[in-house]
């Protein structure tokens, strides 16, 4: 799918993560197949999923287009959403539509900077769609001139220059909506229907939108956490 028609496709729409770590309930590809296949039914433009073998089955039930990430964990390394070329190669070969990378300043496991680490990456896939989440405006200015397809705000509040700012953060939602030339993913947070409305009202092309639709865990935590306020 080309870029232009990628965009004509999510514009103004809501993209639906559906994705549980090893340690949750519903970890199961299978799951992770029907959830897209429901958020499809519902409405959705876009899914977010993680891992070769749930965007294989999500491609069975569904053909909205992929946000496809592979989130791994290397020992002494913080960034972990796609961190190398290893796993792009194996996102490459699931012909998602879009590959989802850290591009914060956190360095790679190599110690290398996504800096150093991108350029490779586009040069070796010319025609794949990339998009950088990224904690800062300055880490998305310079994702942008990396050349990613798509920003996203996925990082904002997550890493540890940015905890301060819980999300999801409108203000940084509308700094990179207006600040930069590259469409912006909002992501991060949005748990109400109101707020999603708000996030899209900032500018952002799309907004991702996870846990409060796809992680019943952490829904009820949710819920729960009120009771006890009480």
């Amino acid at each position: 799918m080309k870029k232009q028609e990628l965009i004509n496709k999510i514009q103004g729409g809501l993209i639906v993560s559906c994705q549980a770590l090893e340690d949750e309930p519903l970890h199961s590809s299978f799951i992770m197949g029907r959830m897209a296949y429901a958020a499809q039914l519902g409405g959705a433009v876009g899914i977010r999923a993680n891992s070769v073998e749930d965007i294989r089955e999500i491609q069975k039930t569904t053909d909205l287009p992929i946000i496809g990430i592979i989130k791994k964990v290397y020992p002494g390394c913080k960034a972990k959403i796609t961190p190398t070329i290893a796993e792009v190669d194996a996102l490459v070969q699931t012909g998602v539509e879009i590959i989802a990378m850290d591009a914060s300043t956190r360095p790679r496991p190599d110690g290398r900077s996504v800096a150093e680490t991108f350029p490779p990456i586009r040069e070796k896939y010319p025609e794949q769609l990339f998009m950088a989440d990224c904690a800062t405006y300055e880490e998305a200015l310079r994702a942008e001139k990396l050349g990613f397809d798509f920003i996203g705000t996925t990082l904002n509040g997550y890493t540890d220059d940015t905890r301060h700012m819980p999300p999801p953060n409108f203000d940084f939602m509308h700094q990179l909506a207006t600040g930069l030339q590259t469409p912006v993913i909002a992501e991060g947070g949005i748990f109400s229907p109101e707020q999603l409305r708000q996030a899209m009202d900032q500018g952002v092309l799309a907004c991702v939108v996870g846990s409060a639709i796809t992680r019943p865990m952490k829904i009820t935590e949710h819920y729960v956490k009120v009771l006890r306020k009480d």
